[in-house]
């Protein structure tokens, strides 16, 4: 009796640890089956290498071993930095710029450099064609990115791009940006880019700084003289109005009066014509009565 129970006791312990090895794999499998999308992504289900299914936030079951999912993060804006890369953000922010010399230095139209860093902030709007349509996306639009802003600052001068031309050049790249990302099929939007800093290499830098100043007093003697001349020749239009207005009145005056002494000499030479003696000795008595009250 002992040596049948001696012998049952390894087939016991065998069953159980098959067992509890099965209902380990079971437990295994079956917690490993969910997964969890967040409010933000998007699931995109993979079935021995194929795309199968996208699934919203919440909780989903997979088939495991044999399908994969890959969280894509639809709803959280990105950005990219070129030229330069944040190391610690925060209030005293660091950066590192010299490691990234050849992503900021552009050629100019007018074949001057400049060191231009920007940021494109953008969204993943399609996960599927971010995944499947394009082989490794983030590096493909990185790329675009520099040939679209190369292309861009390449048309225009180098004044344009390190004074006032810096705002029309980052939409200008944003716009035509997006178009190519629609054309290879991304499935990025393009939300905007920002020039953050763009400035001309170390070895120019004083120079072209002394050239920029000089403009600047240029445009300052400029804005002094218009604001001179928008002082001094209205004064002047104003007082040369005045003056013509006075002499058209002196000139209407000369003329009234001149047309009434001419009336006055009619209206004499009439009565003289209808009775010359009386006339002329009339004429005469008031001649003769004007010079007695003046010597009187």
């Amino acid at each position: 009796m002992n040596n049948n129970s001696g012998m049952n006791m390894p087939n016991i312990n065998l069953r159980s640890i098959m067992a509890g090895a099965c209902v380990f794999v079971g437990l295994y499998l079956f917690f490993t089956s969910w997964f969890t999308v967040a409010p933000e992504e998007a699931g995109m289900v993979i079935r021995f290498g194929k795309f199968t299914r996208k699934v919203n936030p919440g909780l989903h079951f997979k088939l495991p071993y044999l399908e994969t999912v890959v969280k894509v993060p639809v709803e959280r804006q990105q950005k990219m930095e070129f030229g330069f890369r944040t190391l610690r953000a925060g209030i005293k922010s660091e950066y590192s710029h010299d490691s990234f010399l050849e992503e900021s230095m552009i050629v100019t139209g007018d074949l001057n450099a400049a060191e231009v860093e920007w940021i494109v902030q953008y969204r993943i709007k399609d996960p599927y064609k971010y995944l499947f349509k394009v082989r490794n996306a983030e590096q493909t639009f990185r790329d675009m990115n520099e040939a679209v802003i190369r292309e861009i600052i390449g048309d225009r001068t180098v004044n344009e791009v390190l004074t006032v031309g810096r705002q029309e050049i980052a939409d200008a790249a944003a716009v035509k940006l997006q178009q190519v990302c629609e054309e290879y099929e991304t499935g990025i939007k393009v939300e905007q880019i920002v020039l953050q800093d763009v400035n001309p290499p170390e070895a120019v830098k004083t120079s072209f700084n002394e050239v920029n100043e000089a403009q600047q007093e240029k445009e300052k003697l400029i804005n002094e003289a218009s604001a001179e001349y928008n002082k001094i020749i209205p004064r002047a239009r104003g007082e040369a109005e005045q003056t013509i207005e006075e002499a058209k009145g002196y000139a209407l005056e000369r003329v009234n009066r001149a047309r009434g002494e001419a009336s006055r000499f009619s209206s004499i030479y009439n009565e003289y014509s209808r009775a010359r003696t009386v006339t002329k000795d009339r004429i005469y008595l008031e001649t003769m009565n004007d010079i007695m009250q003046k010597v009187g």
